[in-house]
């Protein structure tokens, strides 16, 4: 019984996770374009442009410091790519 409610709990979790990056991903697609930036315009020496695809379409995480370097290049804070719920 424990097995079954403990992969109930991983699923949820993996729904909800995948949820939370779709958010991201929307909110970011949203203030690149409101910044009238190019997913090249956000590539930089930390995060390339396919990175930043990846990103926008919810198919990868991101690291603290990835989230730092776009939000500097959107000329954002950190907290404003999670501005989002």
């Amino acid at each position: 019984m424990t097995l079954v409610v403990l992969i109930a709990s991983v699923t949820n979790n993996l729904k909800m996770n995948k949820e939370y990056l779709q958010k991201f991903a929307k909110n970011l697609k949203r203030l690149r374009k409101e910044k009238g930036f190019t997913q090249d315009d956000l590539a930089s020496d930390g995060i390339s442009r396919s990175m930043v695809s990846l990103v926008e379409i919810a198919r990868t995480d991101l690291t603290v410091t990835k989230v730092k370097i776009l939000a500097d290049t959107l000329g954002v804070l950190p907290k404003d790519l999670f501005d989002f719920e």
